[in-house]
């Protein structure tokens, strides 16, 4: 119950990571960088859109699921066993894809996002949760 529950507020803090980063997009602000480069570099580069879709919506979409599977699963909503695999492997797909942006911007961009890399952390955190529940 205390890893579920862990991993609901970790979904509540990347939900306010992404709608930062979007409302900031929409209304063409450059977002606070409190440590490191510009964020603006790594977020205006070609790779800001993977799967059609703009990454701070792909990530803000995979926390709000994430935070609804975590609250299916400490309510006990059937299907149970359903949510806790879908749940695992959002996570584990949401980690891997956190890799490659990492990559990214280590190798390719050559610049930090302090938005990106908090993203980044907060899902990583979330699959260590998961692993040691296991």
């Amino acid at each position: 119950m205390t890893s579920l529950a862990l991993l609901f507020t970790l979904s509540a803090i990347g939900i306010s990571e992404t709608i930062y980063l979007i409302r900031a997009r929409i209304a063409a602000e450059k977002p606070v960088c409190p440590i490191g480069e510009d964020c603006s570099v790594v977020l205006d580069s070609k790779y800001r859109k993977i799967f059609i879709l703009p990454n701070d919506v792909l990530g803000f979409l995979a926390y709000v699921a994430i935070g609804i599977l975590s609250a299916f699963l400490v309510i006990g909503i059937a299907p149970v066993p359903l949510w806790r695999f879908l749940q695992y492997l959002l996570v584990a797909v949401a980690a891997m894809l956190s890799f490659f942006f990492t990559f990214l911007q280590w190798r390719v961009i050559r610049a930090w996002c302090f938005w990106c890399l908090m993203s980044a952390l907060t899902i990583w955190i979330m699959g260590i949760i998961i692993l040691a529940g296991m």
